[in-house]
């Protein structure tokens, strides 16, 4: 009886669940069939969600069971397995060969020497400062480039802070000003200011001498950056949604919150290329004499040739310029300019590099790299094109466990590391993330090192133009010497070369736009 019962209860429970089922379906049927937003749903009600599902879920039915090892963008997946080896201090190592095609008409490699050298005892660094600095910075090969308190989350900034306290390299801090996270872990900093001028900011979003004076002169304060623009978004200035917008971001940037906080286009404090390197000596006065410069992702090889004038007119240099490629990073940006708008890394690089060296500013002049460095290769390549060192952003949040989920804009990344959600940010364990950071900068650095020795290089100022081979087809490859021009010093002020001359005589020193 009992179980006789049991069943009779069972089957109108059954009966109601399907009844509730269908009811519901009948519901979104209807609503399909009524609404005017999506044509699919109209002549496929209920079954037209499923299309909306795949569509969401692609990205990551790709990722994991679709894309070759080798196919993934913007990493593939062997450079995150790569990167993801070396933030546990391993070598990243594979057998059986390359799986990269050596024959491809874009393959790059180094040249070998047959008579390699021993790796120095410890990697070497460059010294950044020109003759107006008081205050030299001795910064590493590979350091964490430029990434704000605001679009990251609190422990990713602790860990990448701490990592770059423990390995001895520098941590930018983004155009979000310097948080209390930047600081707590006493890692060595390079300030970075954008168009929004945050942590030196007047209440009309103008730039605060006294402000940018009190907080650059703190000690962990190693370098200062003007950020003139970026690679993922050239041309625009930068947007933090206002759901990333805590009461913490808020008083550290000094915007209000429940609204987007969008950085301008253009700058206020220079409209000339004179005024821009005037201003970059008044941020290394107020800065107690330390090493000022600027970041940008290369335009035009006459708006750079305009601020080298400007540089030669004004009778004092930058200490440091930062090229971005286009290649993107970290912000996000309309997929317009990600995808179409500034010079990739490798272009921009040579192009700046060879600019300061026809104009005879090289030696005053440190070039920092910034786009996809995450190998050691990548590394040394960067050095040979005319970088004295390099930044990375993307590996170093893989490092704190990123997966390349592309969230990062939405406040929904689902590691915790570019998110100001409580719960999502908690996945991300300081002391062990900084130990990855720490062990990847270390294992790339050294890798660097020991390529260079294989080369027959102890020290990046022996690397040349001939050392990196490119194949231009699947019977040739030629060096960067051949493929490439590369200036004299001061070759530009005694006789511009034909390609140079152009935009040699419509660049001015006094404005960004062309001369007749």
């Amino acid at each position: 009886m009992i179980v006789r019962m049991s069943k009779e209860k069972s089957g109108k429970f059954a009966k109601g669940a399907l009844g509730a089922a269908a009811a519901a379906l009948g519901g979104v049927a209807i609503h399909d069939l009524t609404q005017t937003k999506y044509p699919i749903l109209r002549n496929y009600p209920v079954l037209g969600h499923m299309r909306y599902l795949l569509t969401d879920i692609g990205p990551e039915l790709r990722q994991y069971f679709i894309e070759r090892d080798w196919d993934g963008r913007p990493f593939n997946r062997d450079q995150r397995n790569a990167i993801y080896e070396r933030a546990k201090g391993k070598q990243s190592e594979t057998s059986f060969g390359t799986v990269q095609d050596v024959y491809d008409s874009n393959h790059e490699h180094l040249v070998h020497s047959i008579a390699p050298v021993e790796e120095p005892a410890e990697p070497p660094r460059a010294l950044v400062g020109g003759k107006d600095c008081t205050k030299p910075y001795s910064i590493s090969m590979l350091n964490v480039s430029s990434m704000s308190f605001g679009s990251l989350s609190k422990n990713a900034v602790r860990s990448l802070n701490k990592g770059a306290a423990m390995g001895g390299f520098a941590h930018n801090t983004g155009e979000g000003g310097i948080s209390p996270y930047h600081q707590e872990n006493g890692g060595d900093l390079v300030w970075q200011m954008g168009t929004g001028y945050f942590g030196a900011r007047t209440e009309d979003g103008g730039f605060d001498p006294a402000k940018f004076r009190d907080k650059a002169q703190d000690d962990q304060v190693k370098m200062v950056e003007l950020k003139l623009s970026q690679g993922a978004k050239p041309g625009i200035g930068g947007v933090l949604p206002a759901d990333k917008i805590t009461k913490e971001v808020s008083e550290i940037r000094g915007v209000p919150m429940g609204v987007d906080c969008i950085s301008p286009a253009a700058h206020r404090v220079f409209s000339t290329p004179v005024e821009l390197i005037e201003f970059i000596a008044q941020m290394r006065e107020l800065s107690g004499g330390k090493p000022a410069g600027f970041k940008m992702c290369v335009s035009s090889r006459r708006e750079v040739l305009a601020i080298c004038k400007a540089i030669r007119t004004v009778g004092t240099a930058p200490d440091f310029i930062v090229v971005d490629g286009s290649e993107g990073g970290t912000g996000a940006a309309p997929i317009d300019f990600e995808d179409h708008m500034g010079m990739p890394l490798t272009h921009g690089l040579m192009l700046m590099h060879n600019a300061l060296v026809g104009t005879g500013l090289r030696d005053q002049i440190k070039i920092g790299a910034s786009g996809k460095v995450s190998g050691g290769s990548d590394i040394v390549m960067r050095m040979i094109q005319g970088a004295d060192y390099t930044n990375s952003a993307r590996a170093m949040m893989m490092a704190t466990g990123c997966i390349q989920a592309q969230r990062c804009h939405t406040g929904e990344c689902p590691t915790g590391v570019a998110t100001q959600d409580p719960r999502r940010n908690r996945a991300i364990v300081v002391e062990d993330k900084s130990k990855a950071v720490y062990n990847f900068q270390k294992t790339t650095v050294n890798t660097a090192v020991r390529l260079m020795a294989s080369m027959g290089v102890a020290d990046p100022s022996e690397l040349t133009p001939h050392m990196l081979r490119r194949s231009v087809s699947p019977t040739e490859s030629r060096s960067y010497a051949s493929i490439y021009e590369w200036l004299r010093p001061g070759q530009l002020l005694e006789d511009a070369p034909s390609v140079w001359a152009p935009d040699w005589k419509a660049a001015s020193p006094d404005t960004f736009r062309p001369v007749a």
